[in-house]
C-alpha cells in the first residue's frame, strides 16, 4: 500500500465510524453545551436571583477567555490523535509571551525596557519571535518523540520545565509592561475570538480534506500501518508537534497583547485546560480519532462551566478541585468509548 492507496482509506474509519452513530458526536456534544448552560440559568435564577445567559458582559469575558486555551486546543487535538501528548503548551505561553513583550516596549518608558536599544519596533517582530519561539519548541519536542523514541509524555515534560524557567529567567522573574498599541491591538475586542476561529477552520480543513491530516489520522490508528503504507512518520510528528508549539506561540503573544503585560507565570496550567477541551470534544488519549469542531464545542463547554462556577460564587479552591474531577471524567469517558468499541469489533 503507497501514499496514494492511503488517501482513500486513511482516514475511512475515523469518518465511516462516525457515520454508523445516530447523532454525529459534534450534535450530541453540542446538546451538552446547551445543557450545561440552561442548568446554569436555572440554578442562577433559584439560588442567586440573576441570569447566567442574559448577561452579555460575561459572556463576552468568557468568550475572550476561552479563546486562548481553544488556540492551545487545536494544536494539542492534533497531537493527541497522533496518540501523543503535550504537556508544553502552558509553559511556552509564558515563554513566548515574555519574548513578545520583550520587543514590544515603547520608548515612552525607554529606562525600564528590557532593551532600551529595541524599543518601538514594528508590530509584526514582536508578533514574529513569539510565533517562531512556539514554533521552534514544538520542533524540538517533535524531534525528541520522533528521532530518538522518547515517550511524548516526557519530552514534553521536559520542555514544560524548561520554558518555564526560561521565562523566569529571561527578565528575572520582572513582569514586562509599557507595550505598543500596535502589538496590544491582538488583544484588545474580539480580535482573539477571530483569530481562533480563523485557526480552527484552517486545520479542521487541513485535517479533514488533505494529506496532512489524512496523515495524522493514520498514524493514530495503526503507526506500524501507516510506517508500511509509506508514510515518513519522523518527519510527519515533528510537523505535528511543530503545529502545536506554534499555536501555542500564537496563545502567548495573544495573552501579553490583552493583558498588555507579560509576567513569567502566564499560562500555568493551560496545557490541561487544553487536553481537557480536547478530550469533552471527542479526542481519543488512544489516538486515531477527533475532530477540531468538536474541540471547539469541547472548549466552549469548559468555559461555560468555569464561568459558571464563578458566577454562582464558588470558591475558586472548590474550582481546582471540580476541574480535576471533570479531566479524569473526561478520561473515564473515553476508555468507556473506547472499550465499547472494541467489543463492538
Amino acid at each position: 500500500m503507497n501514499t496514494d492507496m492511503l488517501d482513500k482509506q486513511a482516514v475511512t474509519a475515523p469518518v465511516a465510524g462516525i457515520g454508523k452513530r445516530r447523532l454525529p458526536p459534534e450534535l450530541s456534544i453540542f446538546i451538552v453545551l446547551i445543557g450545561i448552560a440552561l442548568l446554569f440559568e436555572l440554578v442562577g435564577w433559584l439560588a442567586i436571583g440573576q441570569s447566567f445567559l442574559l448577561n452579555t458582559a460575561r459572556l463576552k469575558i468568557m468568550i475572550l477567555q476561552v479563546s486562548v486555551i481553544g488556540i492551545i486546543s487545536v494544536g494539542v487535538t492534533q497531537v493527541i490523535i497522533t496518540s501523543g501528548i503535550d504537556l508544553s503548551s502552558g509553559s511556552l505561553v509564558g515563554m513566548t509571551a515574555m519574548l513578545a513583550a520583550s520587543l514590544a516596549q515603547t520608548s515612552q518608558f525607554v529606562d525600564r525596557a528590557v532593551y532600551p536599544s529595541l524599543v518601538d519596533l514594528p508590530f509584526v517582530v514582536p508578533v514574529v519571535v513569539g510565533l517562531a519561539a512556539g514554533l521552534l519548541a514544538g520542533v524540538v519536542n517533535g524531534t525528541l518523540i520522533a528521532k530518538t523514541g522518547i515517550p511524548p509524555f516526557i519530552a514534553t515534560l521536559g520542555m514544560f520545565v524548561s520554558a518555564r524557567g526560561i521565562a523566569k529567567w529571561y527578565t528575572k522573574g520582572q513582569p514586562v509592561s509599557f507595550l505598543s498599541d500596535g502589538f496590544t491591538f491582538f488583544g484588545s475586542g474580539l480580535v482573539p475570538v477571530v483569530i481562533f476561529l480563523v485557526v480552527a477552520v484552517i486545520f479542521h480543513i487541513l485535517l479533514r480534506y488533505t494529506r496532512y491530516g489524512k496523515f495524522t489520522y493514520a498514524i493514530g490508528s495503526n503507526m506500524q500501518a501507516a510506517r508500511v503504507s509509506g508514510i515518513n512518520i519522523q518527519a510527519h510528528l515533528i510537523k505535528v508537534y511543530a503545529v502545536a508549539g506554534l499555536l501555542a506561540g500564537l496563545a502567548g503573544v495573544l495573552t501579553a497583547a490583552r493583558a498588555q503585560t507579560a509576567q513569567a507565570g502566564m499560562g500555568v496550567g493551560y496545557e490541561f485546560d487544553a487536553i481537557t477541551a480536547a478530550v469533552i470534544g471527542g479526542t481519543s488519549l488512544a489516538g486515531g480519532v477527533g475532530r477540531i469542531t468538536g474541540t471547539v464545542i469541547g472548549t466552549l463547554i469548559l468555559g461555560v462551566m468555569l464561568s459558571g462556577f464563578t458566577f454562582l460564587r464558588i470558591d475558586a479552591y472548590y474550582q481546582e478541585i471540580i476541574k480535576g474531577v471533570i479531566i479524569v471524567g473526561a478520561v473515564i469517558t473515553d476508555v468507556y468509548r473506547q472499550n465499547k468499541k472494541k467489543k463492538k469489533v
